[in-house]
C-alpha cells in the first residue's frame, strides 16, 4: 500500500491531528545475557578444558558448568546424548549431524563417543532460569529449565509494531520507548480513543498496515492496530487491541470498538491479546472489528471515492466479584 495516499487522523477532544506514518528506523537490542555470574571459590578452575573435571560431584562455578555446557555450534544448551571427538572436543547431538561427523574445532572424526562426564553433570545440576537479569527467581534442574524457559513470563518480548520486520525484543518500558522513538507511533494517555482514518483511493488495498497506536491507561500499555488487507478476494479493513504484556494479564481487560455512518454502526466488544501473540497471528484469526469495503464506503458517505473512517472505542478493565466468581466491568 502506498502510504503516502493515506491520511490518518487522531482526534482528541475532537481536535484533528494529521498524522503520516514515516518509515522507521530500526533499532537492534539483544536480550540480556542468560549465564549467571556467580563468585569462583577457592580459587577453581575456570577453564572450559572437560578433562579438568574430576567427577560429577565437584565444586564448579556455575558459570563454569554453563560454558562446558554450551554446544560450540549453535550455542545452545547440550542435552544428552552429549558427544565429543577423539581430543575432548565437545557438540550437541543435532549439531553433530549438521557438521556431518567432523568434529567443528579439530575436524577429526567424531564417530560415536559419548561424554559421560558432562551428561551426569547435566543430571544433577539445579540452574536459575536464563532470564533471571529480568527478574525470574526460579531455579530448575537442568532438564526442565529449557522448557520452562520457553514459557517463562520474563522472557523478552517481541517488538509490536506491525509496519515492517522488527527483530528488536526487550522487555516492555523498553519497547514502548522503542516504538515511540525508533518507529514514531503516536502515543495517548487515556481508555478511551476516537479515530478518523482517511484514504484517498479506496480500491488499492494490498497486505499493509495502516497504523500503530499506543494507549497508557490502568498503569498499562495496549496498541491499536488498524490495516486493510485482502480477506480471501475481498478486502476489508480491521481493528484490534494487543495487550503489552502476557496473556493472563490481558484477560483482566476489555475493550469495544464502533465504526458507523448514515445511521448505520457495528460493534465489536473483546479481550485484547498478548503481544506474545503475533500481529499476524491474531489478524489471520479475525479476533477484531472487521469491515467489508463497501460497508466501509457506505459509513464514508459521498460518491465513496475516498474512505473516511471514524472508530471510536474504550477498554475497561474487569473487576472479579468474590462472591459470584465472575468478572464485572470497572
Amino acid at each position: 500500500m502506498d502510504f503516502d495516499n493515506i491520511e490518518c487522523v487522531s482526534t482528541v477532544d475532537e481536535a484533528e491531528i494529521h498524522h503520516h506514518n514515516p518509515h522507521p528506523r530500526h533499532a537492534h537490542h539483544q536480550p540480556p545475557s542468560s549465564k549467571p555470574h556467580t563468585a569462583t571459590k577457592n580459587g577453581a578452575d575456570n577453564g572450559n578444558n572437560i578433562n579438568s573435571i574430576g567427577s560429577p560431584t565437584a565444586i564448579v562455578p556455575a558459570s563454569s558448568v554453563n560454558d562446558l555446557l554450551e554446544c560450540p555450534v549453535c550455542t545452545n544448551s547440550m542435552y544428552p546424548p552429549i558427544h565429543q571427538c577423539p581430543n575432548g572436543h565437545t557438540l550437541c547431538s543435532t549439531c553433530k549431524i549438521r557438521v556431518h561427523n567432523r568434529c567443528p574445532t579439530c575436524r577429526q572424526e567424531l564417530g560415536d563417543i559419548r561424554c559421560l562426564a558432562l551428561e551426569k553433570i547435566a543430571e544433577s545440576l539445579e540452574l536459575p532460569c536464563k532470564h533471571y537479569k529480568l527478574g525470574c527467581p526460579e531455579i530448575f534442574p537442568y532438564y526442565s529449565k529449557l522448557k520452562h524457559e520457553g514459557i517463562c513470563n520474563y522472557r523478552p518480548y517481541n517488538c509490536p509494531y506491525a509496519g515492517s520486520e522488527c527483530s528488536v525484543v526487550g522487555d516492555i518500558p523498553f519497547l514502548v520507548a522503542h516504538l515511540r522513538d525508533d518507529h514514531k507511533v503516536d502515543m495517548h494517555t487515556g481508555s478511551t480513543f476516537n479515530h478518523r482514518y482517511v484514504k484517498s483511493n479506496p480500491r488499492e488495498v494490498e497486505n499493509a498496515t495502516w497504523m500503530l497506536t499506543v494507549f497508557n491507561c490502568y498503569g498499562q500499555y495496549f496498541c491499536l492496530h488498524f490495516e486493510a488487507f485482502q480477506l480471501g478476494m475481498a478486502p476489508v479493513y480491521m481493528a484490534f487491541l494487543r495487550f503489552m504484556g502476557d496473556e493472563t494479564e490481558a484477560r483482566n481487560y476489555s475493550y469495544s470498538l464502533e465504526v458507523g455512518g448514515n445511521g448505520r454502526k457495528l460493534t465489536w466488544e473483546g479481550t485484547p491479546r498478548s503481544i506474545r501473540d503475533s500481529h499476524r497471528k491474531v489478524r489471520d484469526s479475525h479476533d477484531g472489528l472487521i469491515i467489508q469495503r463497501n460497508m466501509a464506503l457506505f459509513f464514508s458517505g459521498g460518491d465513496r471515492k475516498e474512505l473516511k473512517l471514524r472508530v471510536t472505542g474504550r477498554i475497561w478493565k474487569e473487576e472479579q466479584n468474590p462472591d459470584a466468581g465472575m468478572c464485572i466491568p470497572n
